[in-house]
């Protein structure tokens, strides 16, 4: 029988070591079809190793196995922290850790054997969707569960972005993967033509805006603040800032069917709303950078915050560069172009990996009995392969992105197409070599990550934080 006075960090630990090892597999992929595109050969022939299949195995991966496992971690341990009181449905919890896991091994085997619903970010097939359902269902469960038995009167601003994250997948999820099944690994969307693109990438951004964003920045308001020894700069701004964010993001999913079927009102709207969403992105950035006032000197001995204030830096320029990319005039140059690949990794490689990166090294030690990470310069020297990393890889993007735009829409004086699109294509050659270089050098990183939470944990006794008793305080 468990100690019904220490924390549940069982399920927390597993996560985050799964956080470390799907890190690794996701970022491999991704090393690989980066250079496919450099060697197509590298498929080898073989249908399962081509790019359109393991390309959405790829975001999968990093995004719902590495991130998803990140934040399972995070928000169970977050949660029974700042309530004081273990976490509800221990067996429910635990369910959460084998049924996600099942999900990314069946991801893993269907993907490339072609078995996809081809929705971006939601490619799985339906008897794998309806796992999903069964896990976040659970996953709510437990949550909000502990919420509920909190021993403190207060909610801390990390549970609410949580739980909007929590909340609002479960809603996009059962909506965008609305299927009649055909057979046992084949359906088809509820919706047609261009109301299925619609409900897409309503989805398809808001997996953007609440997995990868509200998500990652309830990590950010409790792992940053706990680094630094610092209270949250202005509690009443990151208040704000979760209202602005999670009303403006919904409305935010047209921006990505600009000069599309969609009606023009609908690809305005989604432009306006993206750009009002600026504000409380920044709000939030500045907020938790402001944290580091008075500690700013902690930064230099400090990697875990390197890690932490780095990625939000990342998070201030992704959501700077996502709303001027939604505005017409810029998308007509961006869409389609390798631009946009580089904004996404700016948010994924920068913003999503460095503050789960930062958030792990934070947790691994406490979760046994440790002090601190087995090797602080291997700390330090993943910080910087990683951030050489991303400026490499967005860098070249960017550049690479602006220059097809430019030659795409190039015309001659006699009214004929300036380059054909091959000549596009051999351009962008030499950029796809320093995405290579980048994203070998971020893969590179988390074995060095890998290889010091190995060091960490061998042989360590896993640890269960005592519950602190409040029943004396003042409510």
């Amino acid at each position: 029988m468990h100690n019904t006075n220490t924390y549940n960090y069982q399920v927390v630990r597993q996560f985050a070591l799964m956080t470390v090892v799907w890190g690794i597999v996701g970022m491999l992929v991704g090393v690989l079809i980066a250079a496919q595109l450099i060697w197509p050969e590298l498929n080898f022939g073989i249908p399962w190793l081509s790019y359109g299949r393991l390309r959405p195995l790829h975001t999968n991966a990093v995004i719902f196995a590495f991130g998803g496992s990140s934040l399972f971690a995070t928000s169970y341990y977050v949660v029974q922290r700042t309530c004081h009181a273990r976490l509800f449905a221990g067996g429910l919890a635990a369910f959460t850790f084998w049924g996600w896991q099942a999900v990314i091994v069946l991801a893993a085997v269907t993907l490339p054997l072609g078995i996809t619903s081809g929705k971006e970010y939601a490619e799985l097939e339906w008897p794998i969707d309806i796992l999903i359902t069964l896990v976040w269902v659970s996953y709510a469960v437990v949550f909000f569960g502990t919420i509920a038995k909190r021993k403190t009167p207060h909610i801390y601003v990390a549970n609410w972005f949580f739980g909007a994250y929590i909340l609002t997948i479960a809603l996009l999820h059962l909506v965008n993967s609305a299927a009649v099944p055909a057979s046992l690994w084949k359906s088809y969307s509820a919706y047609a033509g261009v109301q299925d693109a619609m409900v897409q990438w309503w989805y398809g951004h808001n997996a953007v805006g609440f997995f990868l964003t509200a998500g990652f920045l309830g990590m950010m308001y409790y792992f940053i603040p706990k680094q630094a020894g610092r209270p949250v700069y202005s509690y009443r701004l990151s208040v704000v800032h979760f209202w602005a964010l999670i009303f403006t993001y919904m409305w935010a999913g047209p921006h990505h069917l600009h000069y599309t079927a969609l009606p023009d009102w609908a690809q305005s709207l989604g432009m306006v709303f993206s750009l009002i969403l600026l504000a409380p992105s920044w709000g939030g950035m500045i907020n938790g950078m402001m944290t580091l006032s008075g500690a700013w000197h902690k930064l230099r001995q400090d990697p875990i915050l390197k890690f932490l204030i780095v990625s939000l830096s990342f998070y201030g320029m992704s959501t700077f560069e996502g709303p001027m990319m939604s505005i017409k005039t810029v998308n007509a140059l961006s869409h389609y172009t390798d631009w946009t690949i580089g904004h996404v990794h700016s948010g994924a490689l920068g913003w999503v990996g460095l503050v789960t990166m930062g958030s792990t090294y934070y947790l691994i030690p406490r979760l046994f009995g440790r002090t601190e990470m087995h090797s602080v310069p291997l700390i330090n020297m993943h910080f910087w392969m990683a951030t050489i990393g991303i400026v490499l890889y967005i860098a070249a993007m960017w550049i690479a992105g602006v220059m097809q735009g430019l030659m795409w829409r190039a015309v001659s004086a006699d009214g004929t197409l300036t380059y054909t699109f091959v000549e596009g294509v051999k351009a962008t050659y030499p950029f796809y070599t320093v995405r290579l270089a980048g994203g070998l050098l971020y893969l590179a990183g988390m074995f060095v990550m890998a290889y010091n939470v190995w060091k960490t944990v061998a042989g360590q006794q896993a640890v269960n934080a005592p519950i602190p008793d409040v029943a004396a305080a003042p409510a």
